[in-house]
């Protein structure tokens, strides 16, 4: 069979879908260059042709029509074969997350496939013991029918082509038709002005909406996809991409997107390394579709002049429920400039054939394929103008003590406008006494901590100040947690669930006192390593000075004439660590209970723990030479030491284990 007929014999249909859109392109341009990844390339008739042959081991197997398909691997090259095979083949595809295993399991668990495309590395990993089908993808996709199996039936537009995951932490599978598919192809087609002239880069994970709609937009519109050659993408590794296979349009999220056109990770380090100005290597990118996460206006203007005139930067909003379609925006849609647009994000105008409305402040769409409209979860408002604009998610809204809800989205928009944050989460953390608080969570521009020159993060009282007349006293946060960059998930969203637990910073008298907070989370003060070199030393002298004054408190106690060897050696390192004790508990006593107060136990028992830990130190030095000088039968002696001594021992240890297991209080009493 030739390639010629290969091509077609699975593109007969006149049903128009994706599939059909891919296989004219590889009829008409076989030798046209379809992927990229790494030093491999597969021209449009090469791919065509291997997704052919997995097509017909898929058939062979007895893949229903409609059947789901898994396809997992972290060669995206493979990947794509599987997605087009799936096709041809007349099932269903969704694609799996083989770099975090438990991921990967949870989407198997939550699509429940017929079949899984994967290949040997990844199949041990994505075991979930349910004993699901596996077929071996490129080399190991032995056994190929040598007899082509009989195409499907060209599937009807309604029919299901791939089920898509949420970025959820709990995947939720999402179906999506072949109508839909192909109907958000071609709005973005529509928006992005698609070519086939275009080499398209996405940086999402194969498993997100963004890969797994997304590579129609290349493949439907005959333009090359630049594909990973590690997952996941790097920074260094998308620029270089960029400037090697002279990327047109990049598909990424607002971090992705920083990183590249803002700031660029000096190789080996990840430190950011601030831009200024056009990089001549990103000069052949004619449009950056961000997606994931919202995109304000002064990000997207940075974006922007980052790039070589006429180049565009598109705020795109979208579903999986839409296959990662929705509402775009570019800064020429605006009638003219907007006063503060450090609070405002704008998600624009729908994509052709989709409609939005904002029904009771949540954002409602409705995808190509009409049906009825979907509720997002995400808050918003139709401007005079208008333009759609981003006001927040339900599922961050706070409740409070008192019962009320608080959406932190205005709080963290007034925030922004401190020249020296770019990104920041407001969450409510509950104390371990009273009601919950609020944190905010503030990273750096992306220039970093000097951009604007002179501008840093602010600590709580300046924060206070920044907010006053803006935000309601009660809905200040009462703590600054300084962070070098906002955590994300997978689908790029912030990602509110891995911020770190508030640490007690320290309250303002101590920092009058000579500790400070860090630039970055709470921190002590920069003094501290050189206090701690110093107050090693200052034990080590005291110890040494114990030693000497031995045999002048105790003459005599030290004499280890008759003792024969090892146990001689033994005692006399005894003595050394007994006097090494006393200089540790010397300090500890004047410089440990500063520490302790970190831990937040109260000053009470901190206090009684704070003695009763200098007491373990202390005691064995004087006990010991005391006991060595007491005769065995010298009863009153004996029992006076035992008082003296072994009994607050065991008070110590108890006072020591009760400061352990106490609950440590609210970390923000300190601020009232």
């Amino acid at each position: 069979m030739t390639q010629g007929s290969e091509s077609v014999r699975f593109g007969k249909s006149t049903t128009d879908t994706v599939l059909h859109r891919f296989e004219q392109w590889a009829r008409d341009t076989p030798r046209a260059r379809a992927v990229t990844a790494g030093p491999e390339s597969l021209a449009y008739g090469e791919l065509d042709a291997r997704a052919n042959r997995l097509a017909d081991r898929l058939l062979a197997s007895g893949l229903p029509p409609g059947g789901l398909v898994a396809v997992g691997t972290a060669r995206q090259a493979e990947l794509l074969v599987g997605l087009l095979a799936v096709l041809k083949a007349g099932g269903v595809y969704t694609v799996i997350d083989v770099e975090n295993p438990r991921i990967g399991q949870r989407q198997l668990g939550a699509a429940a496939p017929f079949v899984l495309l994967t290949h040997g590395t990844h199949q041990a990993a994505l075991d979930t013991g349910s004993g699901l089908r596996v077929i071996g993808l490129g080399a190991e996709a032995a056994g190929i029918a040598e007899q082509p199996s009989e195409p499907p039936a060209a599937p009807a537009p309604g029919r299901t082509a791939a089920v898509l995951f949420t970025g959820a932490a709990e995947p939720r599978a999402v179906p999506v038709g072949h109508g839909l598919l192909l109907a958000a192809y071609e709005g973005w087609a529509e928006v992005a002005r698609l070519t086939p002239q275009d080499r398209h880069l996405i940086t999402a994970g194969p498993d997100v909406t963004a890969f797994a709609a997304g590579w129609t937009r290349a493949l439907c519109s005959g333009g090359a996809l630049v594909l990973a050659p590690r997952s996941p993408w790097t920074p260094q590794d998308i620029a270089a991409a960029v400037e090697t296979e002279h990327v047109t349009v990049l598909h990424t999220d607002p971090a992705g997107a920083v990183d590249l056109l803002i700031r660029r990770g000096e190789p080996g380090t990840g430190i950011p390394k601030p831009r200024r100005e056009t990089d001549p290597a990103l000069r052949s990118l004619r449009l950056v579709a961000v997606c994931g996460d919202r995109l304000y206006l002064d990000e997207q203007a940075t974006l922007q002049g980052r790039l070589r005139p006429g180049a565009r930067v598109l705020n795109v909003y979208g579903l999986a429920e839409s296959a990662g379609t929705g509402t775009w925006f570019e800064l020429p849609q605006l009638p003219g400039p907007l006063d503060d647009p450090e609070e405002v994000s704008l998600l624009g105008t729908p994509f052709p054939g989709c409609r939005v409305e904002v029904r009771d402040r949540e954002i409602r769409l409705t995808p190509q394929d009409g049906g009825d409209a979907i509720p997002t979860g995400d808050l918003g408002l139709l401007r005079e103008d208008g333009l759609l604009e981003f006001g927040g998610r339900l599922r961050d809204r706070i409740t409070l003590s008192d019962g009320r809800t608080l959406d932190p989205y205005p709080i963290e928009s007034a925030i922004r406008r401190h020249e020296g944050v770019g990104g920041v989460i407001v969450n409510g953390i509950d104390g371990s006494r009273g009601p919950r608080r609020l944190v905010a969570y503030a990273a750096p521009p992306p220039g970093g901590p000097s951009w604007p020159a002179g501008a840093s993060l602010p600590d709580i009282e300046e924060l206070r100040d920044h907010l006053a007349g803006k935000v309601l006293r009660e809905e200040t946060p009462r703590a600054v947690i300084r962070l070098r960059a906002l955590p994300r998930n997978r689908a790029g969203q912030e990602d509110r669930d891995a911020l770190p637990l508030p640490i007690l910073p320290v309250p303002a008298a101590a920092r009058r006192g000579g500790s400070r907070s860090g630039k970055y989370g709470a921190a002590t003060g920069e003094g501290a390593a050189p206090a701690s070199c110093a107050a090693g030393c200052g034990g080590v002298g005291l110890g040494f000075v114990a030693f000497v004054l031995t045999n002048l408190f105790w003459p005599g106690s030290t004499d280890l004439s008759g003792v024969p060897q090892p146990w001689a050696f033994l005692l006399a390192l005894l003595h050394l660590c007994e006097c090494a004790a006393f200089g540790a508990g010397v300090v500890f006593l004047f410089g440990g209970r500063a520490r302790m107060r970190r831990h937040r136990r109260g000053p009470a028992l901190t206090a009684a723990a704070h003695l009763a830990v200098a007491y373990l130190l202390l005691s064995w030095w004087p006990q010991d030479n005391f006991y060595r000088l007491a005769a065995k039968q010298d009863w009153p002696r004996q029992a006076a030491l035992v008082y003296t001594f072994n009994i607050p021992l065991m008070i110590a240890g108890i006072v020591v284990a009760a400061y352990v297991i106490a609950k440590p209080a609210d970390p923000f009493d300190f601020d009232d």
